[in-house]
């Protein structure tokens, strides 16, 4: 083990890690000339749309002597969970920061998250070949927030090449070799991620902690106890690469076998059950009832809710067996069946903010070909009734009747805004508006602050993000976490297209706010959907009261193209008949107005 390095780099969003990681992969000659391409790691279509990384991704590097382990992880703020999954399976982490823009927020939370750990930290400066690169600044911010001497600072280019290979000899020189936790006869490996492949199953991505797991092996999972085959046993190079073999102190995969994703669990620990060719009592493992399970990961707690239901009714299998393999790869993603009178049978799935459900759901049009409806999101309430009785709200539709309730509490959380100081007016306007209670302010030097807020959570759901950018011209970053619940005047919002109501576009809102995000609402309808054959009436209401409405005018034929001449009444008679087959329309047609999945995403987004 003492020539082995388990590493990973974090950073804030766009700060450069894959293209980084790419580099790494082309100086250890991992990946083949003719197979590397750009964000190797990146293993989604949509993440390369993007320019974002979602999932983590593993790869074992040899350089010279070692093996060098690195896990590439997310930089957004809706994929922390990623991170903190990535740094329990490491001993050190490279934080990079872009020469660009600095320290940003995120930078500072997987800084933190690393800390908690207790690995090695390594600084290093990125994307030092841009022009608008400033050395001296990002060395001074680096310098501040670790305590660090400037001789420990990397300088590199992900672009370029330059400093990775500076980069991977501090790895070796300061990053500990891993060590086992246990005795010799102990096997233990931990589970930090897992996917679904089609032909072999459920594969366990895993550190092994102590002893070995081999191909063909009996293993066992401590937390569903459930035994299987490990069909198949390698490294990431960066696909899959049979060796046959884990030893302690490496990462890699283990082909479960199973084909029920519910019982190969993020955070479970792999034993071994039987080696192969040996006696049922193994020889090189302990009594189970010996063998403690290795420190897991905190439950994730989402904070945005929103119902995913099939567009086609009879879809609704496909749906749960999409969602259950989501689940294995996407260790944050809580869910449960929901039943709706208007859209029939879905799940209400539980998300980290409103990134994690976009990629949610595209996931599963994508790699499912599924065609969904998605409700509008909404924050996990505390009700709580004249009764006594207490429950947490998680759907609109759960909202009880105003004269029982006693109050209702939401999710707050903490803010912290990194901006350059000529902004913080317009940032403090901005959190003012969504009800925000300041803090304080810290300067991390002479040209930017970091503004520390607390702030609903439900105002920051939607296009904060957006408007943080806007109001900063982009230079603005943010980072949140869960803070407490507290008392909120709320109230349900229902949705009325054609005079009935659209279940999937009820929302619960501020009392105060009520009008302006009907408002808002309708008008993204009346932009957003096609028009029908009769009048399209667009409304809000609160209870039997309707506080906003627009209206979609009729397709309309021109019934006056033949006539070529006579008396206008003519003309006005042939109006009128048409005017008169409106209505009947318009009253057939109640219920039946089909609104399009993009007319959803526009709303979600807002």
């Amino acid at each position: 083990m003492k020539n082995i390095r388990n590493f990973c780099i974090i950073a804030h969003i766009d700060h450069g890690k894959s293209t980084l990681a790419d580099r790494m992969l082309e100086l250890t000659g991992t990946v083949d000339k003719r197979k590397m391409k750009n964000q190797i790691l990146d293993q989604m279509d949509l993440e390369r749309e993007r320019g974002i990384t979602i999932k983590l991704q593993p790869v074992t590097m040899k350089y010279g002597d070692y093996t060098l382990n690195l896990i590439d992880t997310p930089g957004h703020v809706d994929f922390n969970y990623e991170v903190s999954r990535s740094l329990a399976a490491v001993e050190g982490a490279i934080l990079l920061v872009d020469a660009t823009q600095g320290i940003q927020a995120q930078t500072l939370a997987n800084l933190y998250l690393a800390i908690e750990q207790d690995l090695i930290i390594i600084p290093v400066a990125n994307k030092i070949d841009l022009p608008a690169a400033n050395k001296d600044k990002t060395e001074r911010e680096i310098v501040e927030l670790l305590g660090c001497e400037k001789r420990e600072i990397i300088y590199s280019s992900g672009k370029t090449g330059e400093g990775v290979k500076n980069i991977l000899d501090a790895v070796i020189k300061y990053v500990p070799c891993p060590k086992t936790q246990s005795d010799k006869n102990c096997v233990r490996a931990l589970i930090f991620d897992s996917n679904y492949d089609e032909y072999k199953g459920v594969v366990a991505y895993v550190r092994m902690v102590d002893g070995c797991i081999k191909k063909h092996d009996k293993i066992k999972l401590l937390a569903t106890n459930a035994e299987n085959e490990a069909l198949d046993v390698g490294i990431f190079k960066p696909n899959y690469h049979a060796t046959g073999e884990l030893k302690a102190g490496e990462i890699g995969y283990v082909v479960t076998g199973f084909k029920n994703v519910s019982e190969c669990r993020v955070g479970d620990t792999i034993t071994l059950l039987k080696r192969t060719g040996q006696c049922p009592v193994p020889t090189n493992n302990k009594n189970f009832s010996e063998i403690n399970p290795l420190k897991g990961y905190a439950e994730v707690k989402p904070m945005v809710f929103a119902g995913i239901f099939p567009k086609e009714g009879n879809e609704y299998n496909e749906l749960r067996e999409a969602v259950d393999r989501l689940k294995l790869n996407d260790a944050a993603l809580v869910y449960e069946p929901e039943h709706s009178h208007a859209l029939g049978f879905g799940f209400r799935c539980g998300f980290l903010g409103i990134l994690h459900l976009e990629i949610f759901q595209e996931r599963l049009r994508r790699e499912f070909n599924l065609e969904l409806i998605v409700t509008l999101p909404s924050v996990a309430y505390q009700v709580y009734l004249k009764n006594g009785e207490e429950f947490t709200m998680r759907t609109p539709q759960q909202f009880p009747e105003r004269e029982k309730i006693e109050k209702i509490e939401e999710p707050w959380v903490s803010l912290d805004v990194i901006t350059p100081k000529e902004y913080v007016g317009n940032i403090m306007s901005l959190a003012q508006e969504k009800r925000g209670i300041y803090k304080n302010t810290e300067y991390i030097d002479g040209t930017r602050a970091i503004l520390h807020y607390s702030i609903p959570m439900s105002a920051i759901l939607t296009d904060f993000y957006d408007k943080i950018k806007s109001v900063s011209s982009g230079y603005a970053s943010i980072n949140y976490e869960f803070l407490d619940y507290r008392e909120a005047k709320v109230i349900k919002m229902d949705i009325l297209v054609a005079e009935e109501n659209v279940e999937a576009l009820s929302t619960i809102v501020y009392e105060d706010d009520a009008f302006r995000r009907g408002k808002e609402i309708v008008n993204i309808l009346k932009k957003s959907m096609p028009k029908q054959m009769f009048v399209l009436k667009l409304q809000a209401a609160i209870g039997g009261k309707v506080i906003a409405g627009e209206r979609i005018s009729a397709m309309r034929k021109d019934v006056t193209a033949k006539l070529y001449g006579g008396d206008v009444s003519r003309k006005r008679k042939l109006l009128e008949k048409q005017k008169k087959g409106k209505k009947k329309m318009m009253a057939a047609g109640k219920g039946s107005v089909d609104i399009p999945s993009e007319t959803f995403v526009k709303l979600l987004k807002k």
